[in-house]
């Protein structure tokens, strides 16, 4: 697992290549470690992940700030709550 250190910018994990379930499970463990308020931004290239990781926040309590396409992948942004 490759995350970036914590910085005052948001905490990046590349999980391009895993499949559904993997990058909500991916998401959920990153999170745990992270402070209320901070935000985690996550690629992934798992067409599922477009509709799991909104569905994952929003039983977590956690917020989707949304995601962006770009060259085949997804950027999403999720603020710990």
């Amino acid at each position: 697992m490759t995350v970036t250190p914590h910085s005052p910018g948001p905490r990046h994990y590349d999980a391009r290549g895993l499949i559904c379930p993997l990058p909500v499970l991916k998401a959920r463990k990153i999170l745990a470690g992270m402070a209320q308020g901070e935000v985690l931004e996550i690629i992934c290239d798992d067409p599922v992940a477009r509709i799991d990781l909104p569905h994952f926040c929003a039983e977590a309590g956690h917020e989707h700030l949304g995601l962006v396409e770009e060259g085949g992948a997804q950027r999403h942004r999720i603020r710990h709550g």
